[in-house]
């Protein structure tokens, strides 16, 4: 590493232990000194932490050397993203536990605003971060989550139709044959698959309404054996409370029977809104569902239990019954919220709401990671070099996360007790304008 220290305190020692894990995960030796300085920039104090800023902050008397390591670690060495992630996984885990079980899978995305068109994936679509339309990339994770705290442990690139299949482009930013056009609700199933075959902890998955609204995405956590609280738009259709669509009509003399569901004219579905709506006031509870420092997270809810309508007529079998959660704030013209759910039917309303409201956990997670660990910071245009960029963040994060479990749930980048050196007083990053 750019930094050597006399006599190192227990927190290096644990974080040197650490990273000689990861390191040897990444496999060639040459990368092993490059991956560990690249995770000790990360949490080393500073605005930027894009390659040449971390490099002048490693290593202020060779910082070209430095950068050119870290630089080829990032955008050009074949090491195993999904190796180095399971590497970091394992051993946060072992200390999340130490503070209670995992209770909730988190499917979330982010967005990373960005200029001009020629870095992977972007383009103009939603950004969460801006909440508009706007250029830029969208990664979609799944984070594994405590009551306590949470860990991205699969992190992909939301490749659109337009990069997917513009052949010039994937091959200048050096897009994996392999990797075709997915839905976002597609690559995170994918992400969840891939949870569940390794075996780990299950826990309830917790989604926003981008990923709720799409059936298909409820049906494979279901074939999964998994339970889900997941957001729902107003505009999703239900059948109400003790209501499912019409038996296929009789059969008649001639030909196959009928087999498909029915709606009639007067026996139709409704939206969740307009079920809501419909509710007696008695329906809603207030509910609190955590103690903040300063105030209770408290608001009113309602929970009934209904059957999803969507293309039910193409069906034989009507879907299955299930929770839908409504929130509606005291005060408020109309609801704010929905959720459907297969949480059990003896399941309380405030572990119902407590389990909904657990998806905001992830919050901190993404504002540590953008703001101090620099997650957006990533210079480069490749494929390689996003993904690769975004697991060493996860690494450095979860050293934090762990050490929080251990003992202090205080610890924050840049505030390790780290020693570096200063850069040189004449050092500017490349591109950044020097002062007359």
């Amino acid at each position: 590493m750019g930094t050597r220290i006399s006599a190192p305190g227990p927190q290096e020692k644990r974080f040197a232990a650490y990273i000689e894990g990861l390191a040897i995960a990444a496999g060639h030796e040459d990368r092993q000194a490059p991956l560990k300085s690249y995770c000790k920039g990360l949490l080393l104090p500073g605005e930027r932490k894009s390659i040449e800023p971390m490099a002048a902050r490693l290593d202020p008397a060779n910082v070209q050397p430095m950068r050119q390591s870290l630089h080829h670690l990032v955008a050009n060495a074949p090491w195993s993203d999904e190796a180095l992630l399971e590497q970091v996984r394992d051993y946060v885990l072992r200390a999340m536990r130490k503070q209670g079980p995992v209770v909730a899978w988190i499917v979330d995305d982010t967005g990373f605003p960005k200029k001009g068109k020629h870095s992977v994936g972007v383009a103009r679509q939603y950004c969460g971060q801006l909440g508009k339309q706007e250029n830029c990339r969208v990664a979609v994770s799944l984070s594994i989550a405590t009551w306590s705290s949470s860990l991205p442990i699969a992190y992909r690139l939301y490749l659109p139709k337009e990069w997917a299949e513009d052949a010039e482009r994937r091959k200048t930013t050096e897009v994996p044959e392999e990797v075709e056009f997915q839905t976002k609700p597609e690559i995170a199933l994918d992400q969840i698959r891939t949870a569940v075959a390794a075996k780990l902890d299950c826990g309830v998955i917790l989604a926003d309404a981008a990923y709720g609204i799409n059936t298909d995405f409820r049906d494979g956590l279901t074939e999964l054996g998994l339970h889900y609280v997941v957001g729902v738009q107003s505009s999703m259709t239900v059948w109400e409370p003790g209501k499912q669509p019409l038996p296929a009509r009789p059969r008649g003399k001639i030909g196959r029977p009928p087999r498909l569901l029915q709606r009639t004219p007067d026996h139709q579905p409704v939206s969740v809104k307009q079920l809501a709506m419909r509710l007696p006031s008695t329906a809603f509870s207030e509910v609190i569902w955590r103690q903040a420092i300063d105030r209770k997270l408290q608001s009113r809810f309602a929970a009934v239990r209904v059957r999803a309508a969507h293309r039910d007529y193409w069906k034989a079998e009507p879907h299955a019954e299930e929770w839908l959660l409504i929130e509606w704030p005291r005060g408020d013209a109309e609801p704010t919220k929905y959720w459907i759910s297969t949480l059990p039917l003896n399941i309380s309303l405030k572990a119902l709401v407590k389990m909904a409201k657990h998806r905001w956990i992830i919050e901190r997670d993404y504002e540590e990671l953008k703001q101090e660990l620099g997650l957006g910071h990533f210079e480069g245009r490749n494929w390689r070099g996003f993904h690769h960029h975004a697991t060493l963040c996860i690494a450095a994060y979860g050293f934090l996360v762990a050490e929080r479990n251990r003992f202090s749930p205080s610890a924050r980048a840049g505030h390790l007790g780290f020693i570096t050196p200063r850069p040189a007083k004449d050092f500017r990053p490349r591109g950044t304008p020097r002062a007359a």
